[in-house]
């Protein structure tokens, strides 16, 4: 089922929560709605859901497929909706828990109660809790509680699953795993999805496409690789990752902060340029383009590559540099050592939200 909204706007006591925007999603599509606190993503996701009504000025109106639903109530809408903490009966069982939507179904669209009893043991089954029929909430584990919350928006075959901020009661390695398991049941049942995250991680994992949102307004929809190596603005680029910043003053096309230099290919006057983490190489001796001298101040190996935290007296605040293992012990790297940097690639952006056409490699990845 597809959805699109048009011009759609909400204000809450004269505060704009969403400026007039538009968005479509495809039949099928599992799509993240990614923001700080404050962005508009759940009152936009509620707007789906039919929990608000958008402003009537400017008219808007919201879609599911061919039908008009922008004043179909929230029961009408097919809509499956899941809670960050759950809401599960906790004097009902599993089984009982996921079949309440079915038995509170009006007597003439009810399904008979062998009907219910299938259909509940095949989800059930298919969030892998068959052998948890039994048991009440308080016996499931956070992460199994929230496969039953899902298992229960789904036994109405919605036309549409809405899940807001889902794993965000979760410990990290239950939310990774639970990631993985949902994008597997969405490829295999193939439903239409819009979930609220404000964990960048999540979003680029999980979403087919990803809404950024902030300040009621849409800053870039893309899919996730796209949106991640080519930001729509500095806003984007800022909230999908870390940044180290480089501020200077830019003569003779060499941009220089203290005892750091760096050649560019920049007009002369202040200038500040824009790295991730695993743009930046740590190497022993300056090159006769960068001179950025810099000190390990803590080491953390994560997975496959090992975070350094650098520190200089020309630095604001400090960088981060993600390396490989095997640069790791080549360089044999630990706290107090003194090394360079060597930017990979670097950014720069107009002073309002747009991409500034300056976007440079510098050595070879």
């Amino acid at each position: 089922m597809s959805i699109r909204l048009k011009n759609i706007a909400k204000t809450f006591d004269r505060n704009a929560a969403l400026e007039p925007l538009d968005l479509d999603i495809g039949d099928g599509e599992l799509v993240g709605l990614l923001g700080p606190s404050g962005s508009g993503k759940t009152t936009l996701l509620r707007i789906i859901a039919g929990l608000e009504q958008p402003d009537r000025h400017p008219a808007g109106s919201i879609h599911f497929g061919d039908r008009d639903v922008t004043q179909v109530h929230v029961r009408d809408r097919r809509i499956g909706f899941v809670f960050q903490h759950y809401a599960l009966f906790r004097h009902m069982s599993v089984f009982d828990n996921v079949a309440f939507g079915l038995t509170a179904m009006p007597r003439r669209t009810r399904p008979s109660g062998g009907e219910i009893r299938s259909r509940v043991h095949r989800l059930l089954e298919m969030v892998q809790l068959e052998d948890f029929a039994k048991r009440y909430p308080a016996q499931l584990s956070g992460g199994q509680q929230q496969r039953v919350s899902l298992a229960r928006a789904l036994a109405l075959q919605p036309d549409v699953l809405l899940l807001d901020e889902p794993f965000g009661a979760l410990d990290a390695k239950v939310r990774q795993d639970l990631r993985r398991w949902l994008r597997h049941l969405h490829d295999e049942l193939n439903f239409t999805s819009v979930f609220v995250t404000h964990d960048q991680e999540e979003a680029l994992e999980l979403s087919d496409r990803v809404v950024v949102m902030s300040n009621g307004r849409i800053e870039q929809i893309d899919a996730p690789d796209r949106l991640y190596r080519n930001p729509a603005n500095r806003f984007v680029f800022e909230f999908l990752g870390d940044v180290n910043r480089l501020e200077g003053e830019v003569r003779d096309g060499v941009l220089t902060c203290g005892a750091a230099r760096l050649a560019v290919e920049l007009d002369e006057g202040r200038e500040e340029l824009l790295m991730r983490p695993h743009e930046l190489r740590l190497i022993e001796a300056s090159t006769e383009h960068a001179h950025l001298p810099v000190c390990v101040t803590a080491v953390s190996p994560v997975g496959a590559e090992v975070r350094i935290e650098l520190e200089a007296d020309w630095l604001a605040e400090p960088w981060l540099a993600t390396v490989r293992h095997a640069d790791f012990e080549r360089l044999m790297i630990s706290r107090g050592q003194r090394l360079f940097v060597e930017p990979r690639r670097w950014r720069r952006f107009a002073t309002g939200r747009g991409l500034h056409p300056a976007d440079r490699s510098l050595v070879s990845s």
